[in-house]
């Protein structure tokens, strides 16, 4: 195909992605933004004040970039994990892999949808979080690169999940036993310096602790790990989901009906 088809082929895709998500917005960009709120009322007003100071900041302003990349994280996934599988489920999957559109486009076409709704949502708890404390950016090259590369990996991770899915329940289980533990393990509400030393070691192998911490290192200008690790570990993971993802489009074993 031509640059100028292949453009049209990707545009197309990316622009039916988000147009998917903003027009039930209610269902996939004001849930969240509850969600993330009831966070901010629980930690910041009733147990921030009685934890008082993490690291030397307010406990509300501490955990604030932890709930912010929670939310990226989960939407860009569960956004591409939905919407993949449901064209497999509709079988309209099947003309895409027919098409002459190289499946590289069909990748990143899902992917930027997915990265699309995981930031967008991610703006709306960040203005939200106004209402609850001041928010101070200490390095916003940091920031943008750490959440748009922690999207796409979660977005490449739940077209992975849509791939293997063979009905809608399989589409929950990562997200539930996988996922959810990950983050909440991650650092989003406390220090890891605050743990054994052994499970300090533990949390090492969790790949949403470096995202977090990185996120949180763009905000506050304090981390619990290597920043520049940080993002080698996120763009080998990503290296990984999306060669995975492009082997396995390639095969369409589990694609086409």
């Amino acid at each position: 195909m031509k640059t100028g088809a292949l453009w049209i082929a990707f545009s197309t895709l990316v622009v039916r992605e988000v147009r998917r998500f903003t027009r039930i917005w209610m269902q996939t960009l004001l849930p969240p933004a509850i969600t993330i709120v009831l966070y901010f009322v629980i930690f910041g007003t009733l147990i921030g004040p009685r934890i008082g100071e993490m690291a030397g900041y307010p406990y509300i302003q501490f955990v604030v970039p932890g709930l912010i990349m929670m939310a990226v994280i989960t939407n860009s996934y569960s956004n591409v994990v939905s919407s993949f599988y449901g064209n497999k489920f509709q079988g309209s999957i099947d003309e895409l892999l027919v098409s002459p559109v190289p499946n590289y486009v069909i990748l990143l076409g899902f992917v930027l949808g997915g990265v699309a709704r995981g930031l967008a949502v991610g703006v709306i708890v960040t203005v939200l979080s106004l209402f609850f404390t001041r928010l101070q950016l200490e390095n916003v090259w940091v920031t943008v690169a750490i959440v748009f590369l922690t999207a796409v990996l979660f977005s490449l991770a739940g077209l992975l999940n849509a791939i293997f899915a063979q009905s809608f329940d399989d589409i929950s289980i990562i997200p539930t036993f996988v996922l959810t533990p990950l983050t909440y393990l991650g650092g989003v509400f406390y220090s890891v310096d605050m743990l054994p030393e052994f499970w300090q070691n533990v949390s090492l192998a969790n790949p949403v602790l470096y995202m977090v911490n990185a996120f949180r290192y763009g905000f506050l200008g304090i981390s619990d790990i290597n920043i520049v690790w940080a993002f080698v570990m996120v763009l080998v993971f990503i290296v990984i989901a999306f060669t995975s993802a492009l082997h396995l489009l390639a095969r369409s074993e589990r694609l086409r009906s």
